[in-house]
């Protein structure tokens, strides 16, 4: 165990801060165009893909003691993010829809590399704010994803995806076999409905409408007009088209992860519409070093579904025999993904092996398989 007097030294957050060396990428790509439009991408997967390969796992478990306000390193850096997204956003958006230098093709590729950023460390960081019970950085959160247009994302996330995982109401759960093109569509049609109704339905149980000022929706689409507008003011038809086309890259990549993370995994259904609790089995573990620092432990996920609320710098890691290990981190397996034939051949003989560690006496998956369970009863 990492005892707590180390967990908050600024030298053991410092590696959570690599993504800051990205930014270099998309300034390079934005002024060079050509090969630099790779930069972006290389950095952000390759080169930590093979960092991964070199530094190997940290199955090290940080001290879950350590108290709240020596954490403030690794806050700091989920804080500062969103100012420097909104320059990388709008000021490379200024700068590239007045370029000369740049085809039409090389503007949009420059701006597949900052959606690159936005989803593997905007979106990531975002995902850790709104788990906080704290306005300031819940209104972080909201601010984050008002920038890639996917605001309805935290209700979905927190009133869904969270309660309801591995059942048949969680859509981000991806289905046995379903390929990763299929689920991207289909999450991308049914997210905001359930989030709308999550949303709507906590609402009536205060007694109020799905019209009334506590809804975030209303939060979610004036801050996302904002954003709009500002793409507008800098670089007009262009700059919304450009930015249109980051926000898209970005929410790819969260689904590509999402896809990722729980694949396969269903929790047992006990009859009557109840489910088991959530356990760390529930979900994909990962534990290489190198992602983790980039995606803020988010590959811990195991740990993250049984204790959301907790920080990532004390998210903990489990032996296989407590939750299923990937055989690599997200850089790899995401790219696994997009290859449907490649992905079953390497995951589909794993959730079966799951299957038979941790439900023997399951003999019939293919409800489970098919999502026709019953959904879970809402108390």
């Amino acid at each position: 165990m990492v005892p707590a007097s180390k967990v908050s030294k600024l030298s053991s957050a410092l590696p959570f801060a690599l993504s800051l060396s990205l930014l270099p990428t998309v300034w390079l790509a934005a002024t060079q165009g050509g090969w630099f439009l790779l930069l972006p991408p290389m950095g952000t997967w390759w080169l930590y893909a093979i960092l991964d390969a070199t530094l190997g796992r940290n199955s090290r478990n940080p001290d879950v003691g350590t108290p709240e306000k020596e954490l403030f390193w690794y806050r700091l850096i989920t804080w500062i993010w969103l100012p420097i997204q909104v320059v990388l956003i709008y000021a490379t958006i200024w700068y590239v829809t007045g370029a000369g230098h740049l085809d039409l093709w090389e503007k949009f590729g420059v701006f597949f590399g900052v959606g690159v950023l936005t989803g593997a460390v905007g979106i990531v960081y975002s995902h850790e704010l709104m788990h906080q019970s704290n306005r300031f950085e819940r209104w972080l959160a909201d601010l984050l994803l008002a920038t890639v247009l996917y605001s309805h994302f935290r209700s979905e996330h927190l009133l869904v995806h969270h309660p309801h995982v591995g059942t048949p109401r969680d859509g981000v759960t991806a289905r046995y076999n379903e390929g990763f093109h299929r689920y991207f569509f289909r999450v991308l049609g049914t997210g905001p409905g359930s989030a709308w109704r999550a949303e709507k339905a906590m609402l009536a149980r205060r007694d109020l409408s799905a019209l009334d000022a506590a809804n975030p929706f209303w939060r979610y689409g004036t801050l996302q007009m904002v954003a709009v507008i500002l793409a507008v003011i800098f670089g007009g038809w262009l700059g919304l088209a450009l930015f249109f086309w980051q926000g898209f890259i970005a929410i790819w990549q969260l689904e590509l992860t999402n896809y990722v993370e729980h694949y396969g995994l269903t929790r047992k259904h006990l009859g009557d519409g109840k489910y088991e609790p959530v356990r760390p089995h529930h979900s994909w573990n990962s534990d290489q070093m190198a992602s983790n620092w980039l995606l803020i432990n988010l590959q811990r996920h195991s740990d993250h579904h049984y204790k959301p609320a907790r920080r990532f710098p004390l998210l903990q890691t489990y032996p296989d025999h407590e939750a299923p290990q990937l055989p690599y981190g997200y850089p790899v397996m995401t790219v696994a993904a997009m290859i449907p034939p490649l992905w079953r051949r390497v995951m589909n003989k794993r959730v079966r092996k799951w299957r038979g560690m941790y439900y023997p006496e399951i003999t019939d998956w293919a409800p489970y398989k098919a999502g026709t369970l019953p959904s879970p009863v809402i108390r």
